[in-house]
């Protein structure tokens, strides 16, 4: 898919570069400005030079604080005093997490519904930012459907992992850091599960350069995204996927798939087998202990169908966002087998 998107109207989304760089000013004194890796092993296996952008390395060891810092810290504002304030959400981890340190940090109460089969890292982490997990069935409509009672029970205000405006606000952030840290990159590489932050992203990235190449990365078992892309219409899972990278297994949703439908050049899906080979990859040729979600992203740039991306468009400098960290040490060792 080749898109001009200077034809296309950011405010059309109800988001647009403003907004992300406002989200900017508003978390980074709360956010880290993880850092930008490269490895000589990568650039001597694919023909472009590649880019890592590490947010295994921000706050609760993934990407997702930077939106649920912006969405809570602004709902706090408008809610002043905070007292009787609870958010909810619901999460396989990384999210939760996230929010549950932004409520801490902002001194409110956070209900977490989480799948009964989320890594206990991520359940440990929510627990341990001091905010209350309830458990459910692992499937996107149980998570819904126990949220919706949470929130009632607790009068509490609901934060999406990736269908909130200011949670996409804050994840672009992304998108400005790379931008800003790597000169005349071509294209961006992200994984994507409900899409908030490659929608983000987007955004971000095409604003300031319009020339520039976004492409989702998505499990095989977890093929919303390229499915919807291919039929020019939202096709959600229909059922929670099989696939190792746990925070890829919700559906783009109808909040993120216009942005993605209009600004998103490909989407490149990888196996299972090719995800669990480049997370032990990566650990050993660069020591940096990913979880699957980010190796997809590796999985993606390292596969056939971007090399052919790469010659058809001349790409030089590709940034690849490393989406996450958190991964069960329990489960390591079968991992790396």
């Amino acid at each position: 898919m080749d898109l001009t998107t200077t034809s296309v109207n950011m405010k059309d989304f109800g988001i647009e570069l403003k907004d992300v760089q406002q989200a900017h000013e508003h978390v980074k004194r709360h956010t880290k400005i993880t850092p930008v890796m490269d490895f000589d092993y990568f650039d001597n296996k694919v023909s472009c030079k590649l880019y890592f952008k590490c947010e295994l390395f921000q706050k609760t060891g993934s990407f997702k604080f930077r939106g649920a810092i912006n969405s809570v810290s602004k709902l706090v504002e408008k809610e002043a005093p905070t007292d009787n304030v609870t958010v909810v959400t619901h999460s396989s981890g990384n999210h939760g997490q996230a929010v549950a340190l932004a409520a801490k940090l902002c001194h409110v109460k956070a209900h977490i519904v989480m799948p009964s089969n989320a890594p206990t890292c991520k359940v440990n982490g929510v627990k341990g930012y001091g905010a209350t997990v309830i458990h459910c069935f692992p499937s996107e409509r149980a998570r819904e459907e126990e949220a919706s009672k949470v929130i009632k029970e607790t009068n509490g205000c609901f934060i999406h992992s990736s269908q909130s405006l200011d949670v996409i606000a804050g994840q672009g952030t992304i998108g400005l850091e790379l931008l800003e840290q790597v000169a005349d990159l071509d294209a961006i590489v992200a994984p994507v599960g409900g899409g908030g932050m490659l929608s983000g992203i987007c955004i971000a990235a095409k604003s300031i350069k319009p020339s520039i190449k976004v492409y989702a990365a998505e499990p095989i078992n977890a093929d919303d995204c390229a499915r919807s892309m291919k039929a020019h219409k939202l096709l959600p899972n229909e059922k929670t996927p099989d696939t190792v990278a746990d925070g890829l297994r919700v559906s783009v949703g109808p909040v993120t798939w216009p942005i993605l439908h209009k600004l998103l050049d490909d989407v490149i899906v990888v196996s299972e087998e090719e995800i669990l080979d480049n997370l032990r990859l990566m650990l050993e040729k660069t020591k940096l202990l990913i979880e699957p979600s980010s190796a997809v992203g590796v999985a993606a740039v390292r596969s056939s169908r971007f090399n052919h991306l790469i010659q058809e468009h001349n790409l030089k400098k590709v940034g690849v966002v490393l989406c996450g960290g958190n991964i069960d040490i329990s489960k390591l060792k079968a991992i790396l087998k």
